[in-house]
């Protein structure tokens, strides 16, 4: 099976890593987990225009490496095969993106909790990627 686990730095997808890892070493076969997360550029287009040449790049960049961290340190403790994908954009557009092209079977993220009222007026990159997505999509909880 092929995993992809979305992380953002958020303790809800250190719980995310941690459940991946545990069902990767039960299960038999070959698995795969690649570890994604997306930093939405959107609000930061603008900058570029004003900002030094791969100022807005890099602090995106940094951010991405930031919440990566986390997951590669655990998945390489557990001794967990893996490998990382940094994607740019819109973080719902961009998991079910990469879901479709790596043919993943599965996509594993956290999700924060919050009420259904505040889902339903807020929206939430789970949610989304959950409605919209061809594979099965596992929440996990802090």
């Amino acid at each position: 099976m092929k995993y992809l686990i979305a992380v953002d730095g958020s303790k809800a997808s250190e719980s995310a890593v941690k459940y991946a890892a545990s069902l990767f070493q039960s299960m038999k076969g070959e698995n795969h987990i690649t570890v994604i997360t997306v930093q939405d550029n959107s609000a930061l287009k603008m900058f570029k225009k004003f900002t030094p040449k791969g100022a807005v790049d890099d602090y995106l960049r940094e951010g991405a490496d930031t919440n990566l961290a986390w997951a590669i340190r655990f998945l390489n403790k557990a001794k967990v095969a893996h490998d990382m994908a940094i994607k740019f954009g819109h973080p719902s557009e961009q998991i079910l993106k990469e879901a479709k092209a790596g043919g993943f079977d599965m996509i594993i993220m956290g999700t924060k909790g919050r009420s259904g009222w505040a889902d339903t007026v807020l929206g939430s990159v789970a949610q989304r990627v959950a409605g919209a997505s061809k594979v099965p999509v596992l929440l996990i909880k802090p």
